[in-house]
């Protein structure tokens, strides 16, 4: 199983506990918490249970731009392709890639230590430029779960063909709405990521991948900044 699944079970996990009844709340704040905690550790288990999976899904972003994830198992490999650039995790080696005057560069980095989780940290720049992560998401809801003050309202749509169940989120620290498909990939979000105002919806989704679909782009200069590389 994927490390980064351990990440979004403890997530789950760690907000059921911290919602967890105590003597002096009374019956319906314990429900309010509960309905809270089952509605992020539904949705963070659709997320998870999509790492487990072999897809591409694309992505269509404000003005026009495009991103994509696509994941593929036996082994464990992932690949983010937003504006200007991608990231891909595979047992080999990290490989960031950006656009340089039309061409793209890329370094390639140990990757991830056996049995280790993936930190949110490493989808930074993804989600800079407008490719918002599931951990990301996850780490949205655990907050929103938490909050006594936040207003959750949940609903059913249709993405791409493939039915979602949404979330819409209103909170102190910044409104957002998101939809997990029930395949368990993010089928849409709309909000804030640090002050930065995102948006992206599903576009289209398949349980392929192309072969080459963890190869550095076509044409790339490569670094090789691991042990022993060139």
């Amino acid at each position: 199983m994927p490390a980064a699944t351990t990440t979004f079970r403890m997530l789950a996990v760690s907000v059921i506990a911290s919602l967890t009844v105590t003597g002096c709340q009374t019956f319906e704040d314990a429900g309010r918490a509960m309905e809270r905690s089952d509605l992020v550790n539904d949705l963070a288990a659709r997320l998870d249970r999509a790492l487990e999976l072999t897809y591409t899904a694309d992505y269509q972003l404000p003005g026009g731009q495009t991103a994509a994830i696509v994941q593929a198992q036996d082994p464990a490999r992932s690949a983010y392709t937003y504006p200007g650039g991608r990231l891909t995790v595979t047992p080999d080696a990290v490989t960031r890639c950006t656009g340089t005057d039309g061409r793209m560069a890329c370094t390639l980095v140990p990757p991830p230590t056996p049995g280790s989780k993936p930190t949110v940290a490493l989808f930074d720049e993804a989600n800079q430029r407008g490719l918002v992560t599931p951990p990301v998401v996850v780490g949205l809801l655990t907050a929103a779960a938490l909050d006594p003050q936040a207003v959750i309202r949940q609903s059913d749509t249709t993405v791409a063909g493939h039915h979602a169940a949404c979330v819409e989120v209103q909170r102190s620290d910044g409104d957002f709405s998101a939809c997990v498909t029930t395949e368990g990939v993010l089928g849409s979000f709309l909000g804030s990521i640090d002050g930065k105002p995102m948006e992206l919806a599903l576009s289209d989704y398949s349980e392929s991948v192309e072969k080459d679909a963890f190869d550095p782009p076509a044409g790339a200069g490569v670094v090789d900044n691991r042990p022993g590389g060139s």
